[in-house]
């Protein structure tokens, strides 16, 4: 807790920021929902709540706070101190593809570096515009919502376990005004999409192992484990998801599937698996893209383990 003659030397926006990021750095939070260092978090939360956008004058930094402004202000860094929560817990707000979104605790902090793949269209692998997308465990539908509004003639199913994860869905669905061409269905894997086959299926499963999983920072045990852990290799979810996959794609179509440091133990489990994985530019890794036609002809393998 700020002391009451520490506060009374913090003036300006830019005092606020700077102690915050002291704070955090001797706090040793840990970064990753949207920022990578404890300046970059300080200055999110700050500008947040004095309702003031990132992109501001540099002149604001010099602006002194009221008293109401300040208590605001120390509150929502204490929080981030106190309780560990990702930051966009605290804001409510998250950026995916340069399109923001509503989210909670109800759902992942959406980062998915199926982001870049698409801004490419998921080119070269993609056969033309797909008409029926599905984001399968969709969380907050930051992918396939980001996916609408690439392909505008597309019609996508955000597709989750969780009601809760809809709930948040739906609203973002609302947020960017796609309710004509994008819906939301409660479904274990595909159980609820019977009769529903796409042209381009994209997945951000749970895939975390449970080695990572228990040794994880307190930010992201804040997210919901259900959208995390996966078994003892991280694979649980994929191997059905391999499986059954195939019978819910239209021919030529693809699949596009987030495994992250479980894609040694898949490639492994899979070794004649054709799995291709995109070179990520922007960041992040662990991601596959395999068509329907090599789903089938791999079928046998994926049945039998």
């Amino acid at each position: 807790m700020i002391e009451k003659r520490e506060a009374s030397e913090l003036c300006t926006v830019l005092d606020y920021i700077r102690w915050g990021t002291s704070r955090f750095n001797e706090a040793g939070l840990w970064f990753g929902h949207g920022t990578d260092n404890a300046w970059d978090e300080a200055l999110l939360l700050v500008m947040h709540a004095l309702h003031l956008p990132l992109d501001s004058k540099p002149e604001v930094l010099q602006a002194r706070l009221t008293t109401e402004e300040r208590r605001e202000v120390i509150a929502l860094l204490e929080r981030r101190v106190d309780e560990r929560l990702p930051a966009p817990y605290l804001t409510h707000e998250a950026w995916f593809c340069d399109i923001p979104f509503y989210v909670d605790s109800r759902v992942l902090v959406p980062r998915s570096p199926i982001g870049e793949l698409i801004r490419g269209e998921f080119q070269p692998w993609l056969q033309g515009e797909p008409l029926a997308v599905l984001d399968l465990c969709c969380g907050s539908g930051c992918i396939g919502i980001a996916s609408a509004m690439a392909f505008s003639e597309a019609r996508v199913d955000l597709s989750d376990i969780s009601a809760e994860a809809l709930e948040v869905a739906q609203i973002n669905i609302n947020r960017h005004h796609l309710n004509q061409r994008v819906r939301a269905v409660q479904s274990d894997m595909f159980s609820g999409l019977e009769g529903c086959s796409y042209d381009l299926i994209l997945c951000n499963p749970p895939y975390v192992d449970a080695r990572d999983l228990a040794e994880m920072p307190a930010e992201y045990r804040a997210e919901p484990e259900i959208a995390l852990g996966s078994g003892d290799d991280g694979l649980d979810f994929t191997r059905r998801l391999l499986r059954e996959a195939v019978d819910h794609l239209q021919p030529e179509g693809l699949l596009v599937c987030e495994v992250g440091n479980s894609w040694e133990a898949l490639e492994e489990a899979f070794p004649l698996v054709p799995f291709v994985w995109p070179e990520l530019e922007q960041g992040g890794h662990g991601v596959f893209v395999i068509r329907r036609e090599e789903l089938l002809a791999y079928r046998k393998f994926f049945n039998d383990r």
